[in-house]
This record gives C-alpha cells, structure tokens and sequence, in this order.
C-alpha cells in the first residue's frame, strides 16, 4: 500500500500504525527533505522521494507498485498561510489529486483509495455539521479541499474505483508543527521548562472551540474507513465535541513542571478565525463503528513529552 505525505504529521502517524499492524508501506516524500528521524524506520517501510506534482514520476511508481490501498494524505495544509500562498495551495492539493487519480485509471489498477479533506469546506455554524451541512469555505485552503473533494467524486463515478473520503477536523498529538495551537502551546511550555524562554505564553483568541482529536485516532478512522467505507461516501472524522482552546491551554499549563502566564494579544487574532468548529460523527460511528479512545488529557501530556524531548535533542545535538 501507498501513503503519500507520510512524513507529514498525519501521515507520519499512519504509516506507524499500519506498520505497528505487520503491513508493508510505500511511505512516499517530499524529494529534496529527508524524513525525520522520530518517523517509522523498519524493513516493511520503503521510503520513497516523490513529488506528487510531477506526473511521469507518479504514473510510473504507480505502474510498478501497483498498490491495493493509497492513502493520499499529501497535502499544503496551513489554514493561515494558504492566504500567502494560494496558489500553493490549489495546485498542491487539487492538481496533486488529479494527477494521483489519473496515475490509478491509467495504469488499470483498482485500489482503494482514502482521500482525507477538512471539516473546513462547511459554512460556519454553532451546531454540530453533519456530513450534508451546506458548504461555505472562508480561506484558500477550504476551497481547495473542496475542488479535491469534488473531483474525486466525480472520479469515483466516472471510473468506478472505489474512492473514500473524509472530512476531518482538527486533530493534533505528537510531531504536529508548532504552527498549531495545541502544538505551539505545548513547545512554548517545554522552551519555559528548559529555560530557553519567558515564562509568559503570548497568545491569540481563546475562545474559539474546535473539534479535537488524537492523531492517532484519527489515522485508525481512515484505516478503518479504507477497509469498510463505502465508495464515494463522505465521513466525518471528529469526536462530537467541540473544546474550548482556552481549556487546551489551561490543561497544557496544568502539566508544566514550572508556573507558566498567559497574555492574550488581541493584534494575534485572526480575522477570519471560526468561532466553532463542531462535527456530527454519526455516520462514521453507526457504519463504520469508529469512536476515539485517547483522551484529550493524554494527548496533551503526550504532546508536551514530545516537545521536552525534542528540545532536550535539539539541545544536545548542538552542544
């Protein structure tokens, strides 16, 4: 089988589950970027350098592979930064997909294909978004989620291979980029620790809620979503409560080993930041069975261990 983006955060995480279950992956790269040494090393893991934007490139891989699953979790997925990027964004995430896709129906192989999309082509709403909620993307990056989405649809029914999708919503754990809340909470904490900052966090809006999940959990739900999904269906991946981000700080901070402050800076607010991002996960718990298992407290303090120990790395290394 095939992960594309398997040295990105989800990923990443993916292909230690499947591996972790006796499977062996093509765990494909970004060229030019050396998977990090925290990701999966084993001999069921073959690490590949491949740009999913260069056709011949993945039209061969595929040929040869020939793989029964691809999971293709590349992806440019910085919400903020698709505002400066957007033609990044597009072209990575739409033009990416469509040459995979293409790749599949020429080489005559028929996999199962996952493609995970965001929570983020929903219009926005208090409630919690089941899977037929209207569409309103309010960033770059959510509207190319939503053409990938469309076009492996129409991909499905005009080809007839079997194409799962999801619309996932925030997750985070061990390995995510400090570009993301929980994630920059947690380094800012382990930096405090090691004395290498202030002991003050600076920090946007707090009271947004966000729909939070283990990564780990969350690659178990496409695994389990490539095995028993139904082609062409959407499912959302999220756990039906939306937290707080206030309360993931103050959960974070309640684990630190030193007192930690907080000073909100309204200029770090975010103009087109959602209030509420809540999912129904009706659909993929009642047909796939698929709830989450690792509570949040630990997938905090799991984040936290991880940057304490890759700042403790990081130090050694330069000693």
């Amino acid at each position: 089988m095939v992960v594309t983006g398997a040295a990105g955060f989800a990923g990443g995480h993916l292909v230690d589950l499947l591996v972790d279950e006796g499977l062996a992956v093509d765990a494909w790269h970004r060229p030019g970027s050396e998977p990090g040494p925290q990701l999966k090393r084993s001999n069921r893991v073959r690490w590949r350098a491949i740009d999913v934007l260069d056709v011949d490139s993945v039209m061969q891989t595929i040929e040869e592979s020939r793989p029964d699953v691809i999971f293709h979790c590349a992806a440019a997925a910085r919400v903020g930064l698709s505002w400066e990027q957007t033609e990044n964004s597009l072209v990575t995430n739409v033009r990416g997909t469509k040459i995979l896709l293409e790749a599949v129906h020429r080489s005559g192989c028929r996999p199962r294909l996952l493609i995970p999309g965001s929570a983020l082509v929903y219009r926005q709403s208090t409630s919690a978004l089941p899977e037929d909620a209207p569409f309103g993307p309010s960033s770059p990056y959510a509207v190319s989620k939503l053409a990938q989405e469309q076009l492996a649809v129409r991909f499905t029914a005009e080809n007839g291979c079997r194409v799962i999708l999801t619309r996932s919503f925030n997750h985070t754990g061990p390995r995510q980029s400090p570009f993301f809340s929980a994630s920059s909470f947690a380094r800012s904490i382990a930096r405090i620790e090691a004395g290498q900052a202030e002991p003050t966090i600076h920090t946007g809006n707090l009271d947004t809620r966000r729909d939070l999940t283990d990564v780990r959990d969350t690659v178990r739900a496409y695994q389990k979503l490539a095995d028993h999904g139904v082609s062409g269906r959407i499912y959302n991946v999220c756990s039906g409560h939306a937290y707080p981000i206030r309360e993931v700080l103050n959960r974070l901070i309640a684990l630190a080993r030193v007192k930690v402050k907080v000073q909100v800076n309204p200029s770090q607010f975010r103009q087109n930041d959602t209030p509420v991002v809540l999912g129904d996960p009706t659909r993929i718990r009642s047909e796939i069975g698929w709830v989450p298992r690792i509570p949040l407290k630990q997938t905090l303090s799991d984040l936290l261990d991880y940057w304490r120990q890759a700042l403790t790395t990081s130090t050694r290394a330069g000693a």
